[in-house]
């Protein structure tokens, strides 16, 4: 069963790399826009947040840096069945996500994903971040800070802990680019110069964040 799970797995990779090599950004960007994205999501930085109730009236995440942060194969495969990745519902502390984002076809997903992947802040320095079961890093998350007070993640054991008031980071290795992780912690300001997540510069030294985005970067994988 697990082996043919795993050539289940294969395959749809495979369909996926297919697809995405066929993608074209400019079509991608005029579904984006036909598709009314633009009405949750900007695309054009930089960050245009400057006090918290900028932040309340957004309805979604902004995607100016979107090629930075995911990882194009989740990109492509989420836009065409997406599922949460909040537990609640964006900019609310009480009311549950509904997992009503709209589905793309596999086509049109595939356009989208490689016009999202063009967008960069053109601050994340690629292959600083290397990608393991980080103790400290694990330390810092889950005790020192703890990040595990808002996000959700997998624990020893397969076990889902953590809050739900932030992103889940299940699986967060497959969804996140390592390098951006760390950008994250060390340039808030630049991504997201208003948030409620605590910035963590000058509490946390450049190799503890490393050491963080080493350890999240790792889930599910």
């Amino acid at each position: 069963m697990k082996r043919k799970l795993t050539l289940l797995a294969s395959a749809a990779c495979l369909m996926t790399a297919a697809t995405a090599s066929k993608a074209d950004p400019s079509a991608g960007q005029a579904t984006f826009e036909a598709q009314d994205c633009v009405a949750c999501h900007y695309t054009e930085g930089p960050a245009r947040e400057t006090t918290i109730e900028d932040q309340l009236a957004k309805t979604g995440p902004e995607l100016w840096y979107a090629g930075d942060k995911f990882v194009a194969e989740w990109l492509t495969a989420w836009l065409a069945d997406p599922q949460p990745i909040r537990p609640m519902q964006f900019n609310s502390l009480t009311d549950e996500n509904p997992g009503d984002h709209p589905a793309l076809d596999a086509g049109d997903a595939a356009d989208v994903s490689e016009f999202l992947m063009t967008l960069t802040s053109g601050v994340v320095e690629e292959g600083v971040v290397r990608v393991k079961k980080n103790a400290k890093g694990r330390q810092i998350f889950t005790k020192k800070m703890p990040c595990s007070g808002c996000h959700q993640y997998e624990g020893r054991g397969g076990d889902i802990m953590g809050g739900r008031t932030g992103p889940s980071l299940v699986d967060a290795g497959a969804r996140l680019n390592p390098d951006w992780i760390l950008a994250y912690l060390q340039q808030p300001e630049t991504f997201k110069p208003v948030k409620m997540m605590p910035v963590f510069v000058g509490l946390l030294s450049d190799k503890d964040m490393a050491n963080v985005a080493s350890y999240v970067a790792n889930f599910g994988r």
